[in-house]
């Protein structure tokens, strides 16, 4: 499986099976998502900044991505889709909603994509997302979940590989994209220094015993 991040909570998995975009974002968010293609679009929630579906286009498989916007048990073109059901703040959707938790089966591997996560995991949650290999966790705060949080869901769900979404960079220097806290914040708090990677390349039989840490470059083409 190859991952790609584009910035914000947007990445793309592309395996033997197909590929899946989950959160794409539009222009709101200082960022500029490139042309992508693919086979299942996932939608944690309707938030303009992580559904823009129109932005991704078909595939050869495909006349129209497969989009999934609500929790419940997928499946498309071999590739299996799991979505449970979260909450954008920590009282219970009171604030900003709803947001799902997506995981992806792909490559004999359990992707998971935590969305606009904004609370710590019950042992419920824990329950009905199940084992994951990889994790994408939210970790700016501010309308998610913050280092420090971010880093006790990680423990909770104990993936074999964690990769941080839903930070600023440098290229947001306005609106409230530009206030969520670097990922570098979150690094310290984990206490690695990571050297960050423009794609990530990774089989079952290189999931790592213990925890690792792989920081993506978001990337700036992409070719379907």
């Amino acid at each position: 499986m190859t991952i790609t991040y584009y910035g914000h909570s947007a990445v793309k998995l592309k395996g033997k099976l197909g590929s899946v975009v989950m959160d794409p974002f539009d222009s709101t968010v200082g960022l500029s998502l490139p042309a992508l293609s693919s086979d299942i679009v996932t939608v944690s929630h309707d938030h303009a900044d992580h559904n823009a579906v129109g932005m991704v286009s078909s595939t050869s498989k495909r006349k129209r991505p497969f989009v999934i916007n609500t929790a419940g048990e997928y499946e498309v073109g071999g590739i299996s889709v799991f979505g449970t059901r979260l909450f954008h703040d920590q009282n219970k959707g009171e604030e900003r909603g709803t947001s799902i938790a997506f995981t992806v089966l792909l490559d004999q591997l359990r992707v998971c994509h935590l969305g606009d996560l904004g609370h710590e995991l019950s042992a419920e949650d824990i329950d009905n997302i199940g084992n994951v290999d990889i994790l994408f966790c939210p970790v700016g705060g501010v309308t998610t979940i913050d280092p420090m949080q971010a880093i006790k869901v990680i423990r909770s769900l104990e993936p074999s590989i964690v990769i941080p979404i839903h930070y600023s960079t440098q290229q947001q220097t306005t609106g409230i994209f530009a206030t969520l806290a670097p990922v570098t914040e979150f690094t310290k708090e984990y206490g690695r220094d990571v050297v960050p990677v423009k794609k990530f390349d990774i089989d079952r039989s290189g999931l790592p015993e213990e925890t690792e840490l792989v920081v993506l470059e978001p990337a700036v083409s992409d070719r379907g």
